[in-house]
């Protein structure tokens, strides 16, 4: 199984099991709630994996290091 798969399939399971505790109610904004969820706790890692470096860190995520450091900074991650 890749590593792919496997998040895939972590993702897949979460919303499943977020639909199933709807309970009827009707979702919304579901795409900024995964985005939110998964964005910072990515970031998290890869600047630890980058020591900190954040054109190693934007390189990694294959973004621009202007948006990664304003996606750092949305989420309050930017050392002063």
């Amino acid at each position: 199984m890749s590593r792919q798969t496997t998040l895939d399939d972590a993702v897949v399971r979460s919303l499943e099991r977020y639909f199933n505790d709807l309970e009827g109610t009707q979702p919304n904004s579901i795409y900024e709630m995964v985005i939110q969820a998964v964005e910072r706790p990515m970031l998290e890692v890869v600047m630890r994996e980058a020591h900190g470096n954040q054109l190693r860190a934007s390189e990694m995520l294959g973004i621009n290091r202007n948006t990664l450091r304003k996606k750092l900074q949305q989420h309050g991650m930017l050392r002063s």
